[in-house]
């Protein structure tokens, strides 16, 4: 299992000077690369091997042109090709998108392999450079001396922070102690989350707190003459304040998903269309802020560190629709609805409660997890119909 570990560097002139060069020289591979994998492909409709790539990068070094890429590290740009035939290869297979062309002012990384680095003693020597690179090493619970890195990763966010990421493979940690309990889980955006045990998580909304400073300060960048230095100094508050909104973002997502990760053996989610739900205009913003994508991801990893199950349902399933209780299933029920009473049982729901437990039912008729009964009697399969019981295996007659 891959683990990273990373803190905040601080380069001095110098090393500052030599990583900048390589961000540009990497981010020159790349983009003069994806330039002729595009006009190879719309040429001829070849696709280019890494080996062909390989051979382009050897020959643009010997012209004189572009020789002063022999002046940084060649591992970095190496990483770029492969890093681009990657990302063309999970394009072809319909994982990702389109590879993009990078520019100056987004997040710059290169990326070093162990023939790069020297770590000796706490101590971090990258190639290039004639001084160790000073960073804070914060994890308290690994020791930086013993500390074996496959490979180390320099980037600077747009503010102007500087980041170095340790990559480690680790042994896969012992399984957590069975929580006994099993919890459903449904995402929203005016409570972030609303578990089938009946708690709320409240919506933190980073980036709708932060909008009257980001728009405060682009107005500042938007009065400011491109490529000045004043414009320089807006883009950089601009970058700090989308910093802070990410950090906040990130250190609630872990909480919340280290919490559920560590009290329930099975989880249960929904599998949102996020792609496509940005695409409503009134409420993309919100969504986005949520971080529903990044939430599974985290909730993904952990749940398989920690030996528990994590179990995603289909989307179309209708978890709000259908009664907890008896299983019966509404026509229509609009957005705006939060509470309603079933038709068939006359229980009265709240709207994200109700989803969450149908959640879980569903995720337990999956896994067969029933905490206290073996055999798994009561567990509600997906679908409209009435729940059944253990005992009896006969379908039910649908009724009109």
């Amino acid at each position: 299992m891959r683990t990273a570990y990373k803190c905040r560097a601080y380069p001095d002139p110098e090393q500052a000077a030599i990583f900048g060069r390589t961000f540009g020289c990497v981010r020159l591979v790349w983009n003069k690369t994806l330039a002729e994998r595009h006009r190879a492909w719309h040429a001829s409709g070849r696709r280019t091997s890494y080996a062909e790539t390989d051979a382009a990068l050897t020959a643009w070094k010997k012209t004189q042109e572009l020789a002063f890429l022999n002046e940084v590290s060649s591992v970095p740009l190496q990483q770029v090709l492969r890093h681009q035939h990657a990302a063309f290869a999970g394009f072809f297979a319909g994982r990702a998108r389109y590879p993009r062309f990078k520019n100056r002012t987004s997040r710059q990384a290169a990326h070093y392999t162990r023939s790069a680095f020297r770590i000796r003693g706490g101590q971090l020597q990258m190639a290039k450079t004639t001084t160790p690179l000073e960073f804070a090493w914060s994890f308290q619970k690994v020791d930086l001396a013993s500390l074996n890195p496959s490979m180390v990763v320099i980037s600077r966010d747009p503010d102007g922070r500087w980041y170095v990421t340790f990559a480690v493979d680790t042994d896969t940690p012992e399984p957590r102690p069975a929580a006994g309990h099993a919890i459903g889980i449904d995402l929203g955006v005016k409570d972030f989350a609303v578990t089938s045990d009946g708690d709320r998580i409240a919506n933190p909304r980073h980036l709708a707190r932060k909008a009257a400073n980001l728009a405060r300060y682009q107005r500042r960048m938007a009065r400011r003459q491109p490529g000045s230095a004043n414009h320089r100094k807006a883009r950089t508050k601009v970058a700090a304040a989308y910093r802070k909104v990410r950090n906040a973002r990130a250190d609630f997502l872990h909480r919340t998903s280290t919490s559920i990760a560590d009290r329930a053996d099975v989880i249960v989610i929904e599998d949102l269309a996020v792609a496509n739900m940005v695409r409503n205009r009134r409420l993309a913003r919100a969504i986005s802020d949520c971080g529903w994508g990044e939430f599974r991801r985290q909730l993904e990893y952990k749940a398989a560190r920690g030996g528990r199950t994590l179990v995603v349902i289909d989307r179309w399933y209708p978890s709000s629709k259908t009664c907890s209780h008896c299983g019966h299933l509404l026509a229509q029920l609009s957005l705006s609805t939060r509470h309603w009473t079933c038709p068939g049982c006359r229980t009265r729901h709240d709207r994200d409660i109700n989803a969450a437990k149908n959640i879980l039912a569903a995720g337990r008729a999956v896994t067969g997890y029933s905490p206290g009964d073996v055999c798994g009697a009561d567990v509600r399969r997906q679908g409209p119909s009435l729940p059944q019981s253990a005992a009896k295996q006969k379908h039910p007659r649908r009724e009109p």
